[in-house]
């Protein structure tokens, strides 16, 4: 409740931003996240693509303009990422796997990598322990792909007990 009014004194817009991703066996889904920029912050995109940070189909800018106050708290500690929780329970996702790309971004992985969507998605995964938002795309497939291969419980709870900590140092 705490949440949904910070974003709701913060700017106008629905508490909740939904976003087609594509999960697994090719399967779309809508992902749940609070929501951290304005309401109207996808038809911006095209507008701020000459600042995309990011190397291949990912769009990513460190200081987006379109964050909010509230959007910046919720990011810093990763609390926007909670409502995944329902595509958890939904079993959309589960807590560890390949993160969901937006599908027009996993629409430009081809080949191996494509390896990804055998297994569901997860809110957490190797590469957001390794670095988050530090590590590039390419490694980003390369390291789905070693995951998918080498899937076992024993590393899913590793990479949980690992996730831990990075969100209470908010590092990545």
């Amino acid at each position: 409740l705490v949440v949904a009014a910070a974003i709701k004194i913060d700017s106008r817009g629905p508490v909740f931003f939904r976003q087609e991703r594509r999960g697994a066996k090719d399967k779309t889904f809508h992902i749940f996240k609070f929501r951290t920029m304005v309401a109207n912050a996808e038809s911006q995109r095209d507008l701020l693509i000459d600042q995309n940070e990011s190397a291949g189909p990912l769009f990513k800018i460190r200081a987006d303009p379109r964050v909010t106050r509230a959007g910046r708290w919720l990011r810093r500690l990763t609390i926007d990422e909670l409502p995944q929780l329902l595509n958890v329970l939904k079993g959309e996702m589960s807590l560890v796997g390949p993160r969901p790309f937006v599908v027009h971004e996993d629409a430009k992985i081809g080949g191996w990598a494509r390896r990804r969507l055998d297994l569901t998605p997860g809110m957490t995964g190797v590469w957001q322990v390794l670095g988050r938002n530090d590590i590039g795309f390419d490694e980003m497939i390369k390291l789905d792909y070693l995951y998918v291969n080498n899937w076992s419980l024993w590393w899913d709870i590793k990479l949980i007990l690992r996730t831990v900590p990075i969100i209470l140092r908010r590092s990545g």
